[in-house]
């Protein structure tokens, strides 16, 4: 998982030098989004791990993921954010929790799991 998300960051720097405009503009976007004070950061990190899960992408459940253990999120509750995924989003969401498991298993210190 470490592998995309290195992918996301050569990607990000190839967009900065060939479309400076857009990717500038997505980033601070997204600066202004992540932060709004309503929700901590953890939470908002959960909810797009089950987003990332929702919308089968590999990349954003890897970096989703880390940020939420650096969050202070634990596997338990990343796990949770998935089973959204699947109750919202059905089967095809239910296979990528293979990508999850693989992210929490490389990012998350191992605890008590099962809720």
């Amino acid at each position: 998982m470490n592998d995309r998300i290195r992918e996301v960051a050569e990607l990000t720097e190839r967009l900065k030098e060939q479309y400076p405009a857009e990717i500038n503009a997505f980033l601070g976007f997204m600066g202004k989004t992540e932060g709004n004070p309503a929700l901590t950061h953890a939470q908002k990190e959960l909810i797009n791990v089950a987003l990332a899960v929702a919308a089968q992408c590999e990349w954003c459940i890897a970096i989703h993921v880390k940020a939420a253990v650096k969050a202070g999120a634990n596997r338990d509750e990343i796990m949770s954010a998935g089973f959204q995924a699947v109750l919202m989003h059905g089967g095809p969401a239910l296979m990528y929790l293979v990508s999850l498991t693989h992210a929490v298993d490389e990012f998350a210190p191992a605890t008590t799991q099962g809720v």
